[in-house]
């Protein structure tokens, strides 16, 4: 009969040894390893190898500091769909399809949707109503009718955020309605003069924005719903805003049509005005969206088609990178995977864009609406899946393809 080989001098090694001796080694040679034995292809594909590699990708889902936030799904494969976002390997596929508001005979005006993800759930404003629709397991897509419809808006709603399990949101009829997506509680409250352009909710406190030219903070907590805790008069226009992760502060995002930075940071607490960023601002160079990764660094974007990066603790003066639209088209919408990637969107032909901040020029672009223009009103991504809602349409990218 045959002799069986000696048993590798390699499996001799403690575990903890052979992973540190793994841990040397890049992708490539990691994949290369996998296929030797099944044993090997064990040790090689554990994700305490690939959590470094993975922390060097486009949004492999692990944050700058490291805090991993898709921890249900191997670190390997994320690595793999990682190099599909980097080339711009993707399927897209229009998923839902609406019809314009007519307004008047041979006139209409699009609707500019707003959405958030959570999970198995993707939660769509259309007209005065935020629509819950169930993603499908297999990444398809989306089911195309929707699991829940949140209401109480007169008019359009204008944006929405999505915080544990609750939904607050602006619409044009200078409301704000809060909902518990379990359930059917429900709080409306009279909120602006104007249409509530932007809002964000954290820590019990939500802070609004309006065209009336003021931002406010509202207080939930019990016995003082909906009570107006104070009243910031911005000189101008509110088109953004966030909250602080440290639920300190909060950035107004202005339409620059006064002599004042259009980015400026408030103190939940009092109201006050706590700084401005940047000093060379052009008149009309409004922000459209804010995006906090962490309590000092915060992303803007607007009308003057620029992305900026900001660094509040080395410089409230200047922001620390910038990227300009090719094209220039304005900006309106941003989002980053809180490491390396930054998604745009564009003001004409639905032009998706990502970005590495490692580099100056745009990384992929994706034309959505060719040969009809709409802008990119809002756009969210999760380690797999993009999905940019338009002006009739909601669109998915899919880069497991």
């Amino acid at each position: 009969p045959r002799s069986s080989s000696p048993p590798s001098p390699l499996w001799a090694l403690p575990e903890e040894l052979l992973l540190l001796i793994c841990s040397y080694l890049d992708a490539q040679a990691l994949g290369r390893l996998g296929q030797v034995c099944r044993r090997l292809r064990f040790l090689s594909s554990r994700d305490l190898l690939w959590r470094r590699i993975a922390r060097g990708c486009l949004n492999s889902g692990f944050t700058h500091l490291g805090t991993d936030l898709a921890p249900g799904i191997p670190v390997k494969e994320r690595v793999k769909v990682s190099q599909n976002w980097r080339h711009g390997h993707c399927r897209r596929e229009t998923v839902l399809k609406w019809k314009c508001k007519q307004v008047a005979p041979f006139s209409s005006t699009f609707l500019m949707p707003w959405m958030e993800l959570d999970g198995e759930y993707l939660y769509l404003s259309q007209a005065e109503n935020i629509q819950a629709y169930h993603l499908c397991p297999d990444g398809t897509g989306l089911q195309r009718h929707p699991q829940a419809i949140f209401s109480g808006h007169q008019e359009d709603v204008c944006r929405f955020v999505l915080v544990n399990s609750h939904i607050v949101s602006g619409g044009g009829d200078g409301n704000i309605v809060l909902h518990k997506t379990h359930g059917s509680y429900s709080v409306k409250f009279s909120a602006h003069e104007q249409e509530v352009n932007c809002v964000d909710f954290q820590g019990g406190l939500i802070v609004s924005g309006s065209r009336d030219r003021t931002a406010k903070v509202w207080s939930l907590s019990a016995g003082r719903i909906g009570r107006c805790l104070h009243t910031v008069h911005t000189e101008d226009r509110v088109w953004s805003i966030a909250i602080s992760p440290l639920l300190s502060s909060f950035v107004t995002g202005t339409a620059c049509c006064g002599h004042t930075s259009p980015l400026r940071i408030w103190d939940l607490e009092s109201g006050q005005l706590l700084t401005c960023l940047g000093t060379d601002f052009h008149h009309g160079a409004g922000v459209l969206d804010v995006f906090y990764e962490t309590p000092s660094l915060l992303l803007s974007c607007g009308y003057d088609t620029y992305i900026r990066y900001w660094d509040i603790r080395t410089s409230t003066r200047k922001c620390v990178q910038e990227w300009e639209e090719p094209h220039d088209s304005a900006l309106y919408c941003i989002r980053s995977d809180k490491n390396h990637m930054i998604a745009s969107g564009s003001s004409y032909y639905g032009v998706v864009r990502l970005w590495d901040k490692r580099q100056t020029q745009c990384l992929q672009s994706f034309h959505l609406s060719s040969p009809i223009s709409s802008p990119v009103y809002c756009l969210r991504f999760s380690t797999t899946h993009l999905y940019a809602a338009l002006a009739s349409a909601l669109h998915v990218l899919d880069f497991t393809a």
